[in-house]
């Protein structure tokens, strides 16, 4: 198999390192602008939802992922073309969006909704939520339901992990047949397998809170949603014989 690197990776690879560079300069500023904040918290902005998939929390995040990049990116994008690889990355990074913000607004509304029917106004809970401090005193469920709704609204989500569960699902369907290995259980294993096996634990992940092999504030649910649109994308344009109509 050809591993010289392709146009778009190289491209990609590049910004991401950018990006990572002017984190170690400006440290949390890039965060408060770049990272993507829940919708309702202050920080939010539209941009988030493209720029932070190329913002990392550190090094060995950046290297996992720029490595995935490199090692399946390269030849997804030769199987594609750099434009429909392109179209293929970006897809798989809003489908993490579309899929972790869901999660989040599934157990953020009714816990915030149970508070504005305990006699809370939302301009108190915002005010709680973004001190962790409060003024009053408290009755019944309400500091429950603050403890759950603080680090939703407060959540930030950094990283190109979904674009590559995106770009690993993709590979996955275009050769079910190759032997991939997770680095610390070197057991090859077919990607009709892996592939799903690594979703369905990130699922368990999402739902238990229980992290396998990523650390605990992984975004389990980003990554779901990665794979599951980067693997449609991918197994449509298959079933379509899109290689005949390559985005030159």
């Amino acid at each position: 198999m050809n591993f010289q690197i392709t146009d778009a990776v190289k491209h990609l690879l590049i910004i991401n390192v950018l990006f990572f560079i002017a984190t170690q300069i400006y440290g949390d500023q890039m965060y408060e602008w770049f990272a993507l904040w829940f919708p309702k918290n202050a920080n939010f902005g539209i941009w988030q939802i493209a720029t932070h998939m190329f913002m990392h929390g550190g090094f060995s995040h950046i290297l996992f992922n720029m490595f995935g990049l490199w090692m399946f990116g390269v030849p997804v994008e030769r199987y594609l073309g750099k434009n429909k690889f392109l179209f293929l990355y970006f897809s798989a990074g809003l489908g993490a969006v579309l899929f972790q913000l869901g999660s989040y607004y599934f157990n953020y509304i009714p816990a915030f909704n149970e508070l504005i029917n305990s006699g809370l106004s939302s301009v108190q809970i915002v005010e709680m939520l973004t001190t962790n401090q409060t003024n009053i005193e408290l009755i019944g469920n309400q500091l429950e339901n603050l403890k759950e709704l603080y680090p939703i609204y407060n959540a930030s989500m950094v990283g190109a992990s979904g674009c590559i569960m995106g770009i690993l699902a993709a590979f996955g369907i275009m050769n079910p047949n190759a032997e991939l290995m997770l680095i610390f259980l070197p057991i090859p294993i077919k990607a009709k397998y892996f592939i799903p096996g690594i979703i369905l634990l990130d699922v368990i992940s999402a739902v238990s809170g229980q992290s396998f092999f990523s650390p605990s504030n992984t975004a389990y649910m980003a990554h779901v949603g990665g794979a599951i649109v980067g693997g449609i994308v991918m197994w449509y344009w298959k079933k379509n014989s899109f290689n005949n109509r390559r985005w030159n």
